[in-house]
């Protein structure tokens, strides 16, 4: 029994690096995107091998756990919450590394600072940082109550998405000059709005574990 113990506790402390690490790879796209800073966004893109490396590990680690364990109940449900928990998190490090790829690939062809700031970019980034930083507590603690919090933020990441759109079309209807990096930054916007929904997964994902309870596609 202590030997099961352990390596569920060796299970959570892996996925608890790669979501520490993760979250560094998102914020660290948000300072270099908003600063145009190059050298930062070159640091993202060579710590995505290591995101990678962490989710192969995990799924393997949890494939042997359920082959040695056979896990029952709430271990079975945990275990493949992991699995699922550390894909997700591998998807926003592919988002995130785009992101920083953009800087290094468009420097010099950035946005001007009243364009982001009119698309509240900065405050986009923070919310998703607080969802997956919120997120990361709630399976610490095991704690669904702010479940609701959190998932509610990705409905002010859509709203803020949709209105993205209408005001990039307002600005290059004015500067059609801009048109190729209006284009690109929608996409980041969209690459953005997508992390909100993914980080809105691993909640279900927490929530299924914790209460067995189903949320994806409003099941409960």
């Amino acid at each position: 029994m202590k030997h099961k113990e352990n390596e569920m506790q060796a299970l959570r402390e892996e996925v608890s690096r790669m979501w520490r690490l993760v979250l560094s790879q998102l914020e660290k796209a948000k300072q270099s995107f908003l600063g145009g800073d190059v050298e930062l966004a070159r640091e993202v893109v060579g710590r995505e091998k290591r995101v990678d490396v962490f989710e192969l590990k995990i799924i393997s680690d949890c494939e042997n756990y359920i082959a040695l364990f056979s896990p029952v109940a709430v271990d079975l449900r945990l275990v493949l919450s992991l699995i699922r928990i550390s894909f997700t998190l591998e998807r926003i490090a592919d988002f995130a590394e785009s992101i920083a790829r953009h800087v290094i690939e468009e420097c010099g062809r950035m946005p001007d600072a009243q364009i982001i700031e009119e698309l509240q970019m900065e405050k986009i980034f923070d919310t998703l940082v607080s969802m997956l930083s919120d997120s990361f507590v709630a399976l610490e603690s095991e704690n669904t109550r702010i479940s609701g919090k959190i998932m509610a933020k990705d409905d002010e990441i859509d709203r803020l998405y949709r209105q993205s759109v209408e005001i990039l079309t307002r600005y290059l209807e004015e500067n059609p000059a801009m048109i190729r990096c209006g284009l690109k930054t929608i996409l980041i916007i969209r690459k953005l709005e997508r992390i909100g929904d993914h980080c809105s997964n691993i909640v279900e994902e927490i929530v299924f574990y914790v209460d067995a309870k189903v949320l994806k596609h409003g099941g409960i």
